[in-house]
C-alpha cells in the first residue's frame, strides 16, 4: 500500500486527510526508519508495509469505534511503541486528546521528538509500566474515554492491564489478529471482572497481496468500577492471568 493508495482505501470508509495530514504520515515514516536503525522500534520498515501495517491498520481503530472521527474523545494507549495505534488516529483526527504510556524510555524520547516534529499538541507521553499507570491511587485510574492496546499481550491478560483507566461509561478497544474467539473465551469471565463488558468485534482483512490478512477489533464497554486490587503488580497479569475467575 504505497501513501495514495492509503489515501484512497481511508476515503473509500469515508475519512478524508489532507495534504498537510498526508505530509505527516509521510514525515511519520522517515523518521521511524531513521530512529529503527539505532533503535529498535518495528520489524516492518518497507514504506508499502509501514503505511498498510502500522498506519493504515491502527487507522481501522476508527471503523470499529466511530465515536473517534468526531469527537473530542480522551485516548489512552497502552504499550503504545513506536506509536501505534494513538499517533496516527491522533494525526488523522487531531481533536482527540492522546495519552500514550510506554515502559522503556527510549521509546518515550522518540515519541516526544516526533510529535514535536509533527507539531502535534494534546498528547501526553508517560515513562511507566501498565500494571502502576492507573492503578488504585493513581491520578490517571478510570479517567479515559477510550484506552487502546495493539500487539502487547493476549485479552485475558489486556483487560487486566487497560480497563482500569477507562471510565465507567467509556470503553477499551484491542486491536487483535485472526485467533480472538479462543482468546474472548478464555478472558470473558476477567473481562466482567474488571468491570467490563463485550459490546462486539469487528473483523476485516488488511489488503495485503496476495490474500488478505484478518484482524479483530474488539470494543469491550466499561459498564462498573475495576475492584481496587487490579491491576496486579507488575509481571503477575502476565505469569498468572485471570483465567476461569
Amino acid at each position: 500500500m504505497n501513501p495514495e493508495e492509503f489515501r484512497q482505501a481511508l476515503l473509500d470508509h469515508g475519512i478524508a486527510l489532507t495534504d498537510a495530514q498526508m505530509a505527516q504520515f509521510a514525515r511519520y515514516y522517515q523518521l521511524l526508519v531513521q530512529t529503527n536503525e539505532h533503535l529498535n522500534l518495528t520489524a516492518i520498515t518497507a514504506e508499502t508495509e509501514v503505511y498498510l501495517k502500522h498506519f493504515y491498520d491502527s487507522l481501522t481503530g476508527a471503523f470499529a469505534y466511530p465515536k473517534l472521527q468526531s469527537q473530542a474523545l480522551t485516548l489512552c494507549d497502552i504499550g503504545a511503541g513506536a506509536g501505534f495505534p494513538s499517533l496516527p488516529l491522533k494525526i488523522a483526527f487531531p481533536q482527540l486528546e492522546v495519552t500514550i504510556v510506554d515502559s522503556l524510555n527510549k521509546r518515550i524520547n522518540f515519541l516526544a521528538d516526533l510529535c514535536d516534529d509533527l507539531g502535534l499538541t494534546g498528547v501526553h507521553l508517560v515513562h511507566d509500566r501498565a500494571e502502576t499507570f492507573a492503578a488504585k491511587g493513581s491520578p490517571y485510574r478510570e479517567q479515559f474515554d477510550l484506552v487502546t492496546a495493539r500487539a502487547v499481550a493476549r485479552l485475558v491478560v489486556l483487560g487486566e492491564l487497560c480497563l482500569p483507566a477507562a471510565k465507567v461509561g467509556g470503553a477499551f478497544l484491542a486491536y487483535k489478529a485472526s485467533a480472538v474467539n479462543d482468546e474472548l473465551k478464555l478472558a470473558t469471565g476477567a473481562i466482567n471482572k474488571l468491570g467490563g463488558q463485550v459490546a462486539g468485534t469487528t473483523k476485516l482483512t488488511l489488503p495485503t497481496k496476495p490474500g488478505a490478512e484478518e484482524r479483530n477489533l474488539v470494543v469491550i464497554d466499561k459498564v462498573a468500577k475495576t475492584p481496587g486490587k487490579y491491576p496486579r503488580r507488575p509481571g503477575v497479569p502476565a505469569k498468572k492471568p485471570l483465567v476461569n475467575v
